[in-house]
Protein backbone atom coordinates (compact mmCIF):
# COMPACT_ATOMS: atom_id res chain seq x y z
CA UNK A 1 0.00 0.00 0.00
CA UNK A 2 2.63 2.53 1.05
CA UNK A 3 4.94 1.88 -1.91
CA UNK A 4 2.30 0.89 -4.49
CA UNK A 5 3.63 -2.66 -4.78
CA UNK A 6 1.83 -5.35 -6.73
CA UNK A 7 0.37 -8.24 -4.71
CA UNK A 8 3.03 -10.73 -5.85
CA UNK A 9 5.98 -8.69 -4.56
CA UNK A 10 7.87 -10.56 -1.83
CA UNK A 11 8.24 -8.57 1.39
CA UNK A 12 10.58 -9.68 4.15
CA UNK A 13 10.23 -8.37 7.70
CA UNK A 14 12.76 -9.48 10.30
CA UNK A 15 13.35 -8.47 13.88
CA UNK A 16 17.08 -8.61 14.62
CA UNK A 17 19.23 -8.03 17.66
CA UNK A 18 21.87 -5.36 17.32
CA UNK A 19 25.03 -5.51 19.41
CA UNK A 20 26.66 -2.31 18.17
CA UNK A 21 27.16 0.57 20.61
CA UNK A 22 24.26 3.04 20.48
CA UNK A 23 22.05 0.60 18.63
CA UNK A 24 18.66 -0.38 20.11
CA UNK A 25 18.53 -3.96 21.42
CA UNK A 26 15.98 -4.95 18.75
CA UNK A 27 15.38 -3.42 15.34
CA UNK A 28 13.11 -4.30 12.45
CA UNK A 29 14.53 -4.73 8.96
CA UNK A 30 12.17 -4.56 5.98
CA UNK A 31 13.12 -5.60 2.45
CA UNK A 32 11.04 -5.83 -0.69
CA UNK A 33 11.65 -6.37 -4.37
CA UNK A 34 10.10 -4.40 -7.22
CA UNK A 35 9.13 -5.61 -10.67
CA UNK A 36 12.53 -4.65 -12.08
CA UNK A 37 14.11 -7.07 -9.55
CA UNK A 38 15.57 -4.24 -7.49
CA UNK A 39 15.84 -4.89 -3.77
CA UNK A 40 14.78 -2.11 -1.42
CA UNK A 41 15.65 -2.17 2.28
CA UNK A 42 15.21 -0.04 5.38
CA UNK A 43 15.52 -0.37 9.16
CA UNK A 44 13.20 0.73 11.92
CA UNK A 45 14.94 1.12 15.26
CA UNK A 46 12.29 -0.63 17.33
CA UNK A 47 10.88 -4.14 17.75
CA UNK A 48 8.48 -5.34 15.05
CA UNK A 49 5.52 -5.38 17.45
CA UNK A 50 6.02 -1.66 18.12
CA UNK A 51 6.15 -0.58 14.45
CA UNK A 52 3.26 1.62 13.31
CA UNK A 53 2.24 2.85 9.88
CA UNK A 54 3.67 6.29 10.67
CA UNK A 55 7.12 4.71 11.16
CA UNK A 56 7.36 3.65 7.51
CA UNK A 57 9.20 5.92 5.09
CA UNK A 58 6.99 7.97 2.75
CA UNK A 59 6.27 6.49 -0.68
CA UNK A 60 8.37 9.12 -2.47
CA UNK A 61 11.48 7.63 -0.81
CA UNK A 62 11.03 4.23 -2.53
CA UNK A 63 13.91 4.72 -4.98
CA UNK A 64 16.21 5.94 -2.20
CA UNK A 65 15.67 2.62 -0.38
CA UNK A 66 17.48 0.57 -3.04
CA UNK A 67 19.92 -1.79 -1.30
CA UNK A 68 23.50 -1.45 -2.49
CA UNK A 69 25.44 -4.72 -2.41
CA UNK A 70 28.88 -3.24 -2.88
CA UNK A 71 31.84 -3.40 -0.49
CA UNK A 72 31.73 -0.67 2.15
CA UNK A 73 27.94 -0.73 2.59
CA UNK A 74 27.77 -3.69 4.99
CA UNK A 75 26.55 -1.53 7.87
CA UNK A 76 23.39 -0.23 6.15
Amino acid sequence: MRFNLVNEVPILVAEVACGLPGCPPLETVVAFWTEDDRRHRFKLFKPAAAVELEDLPPSWMKNALVAVDEPGFECC
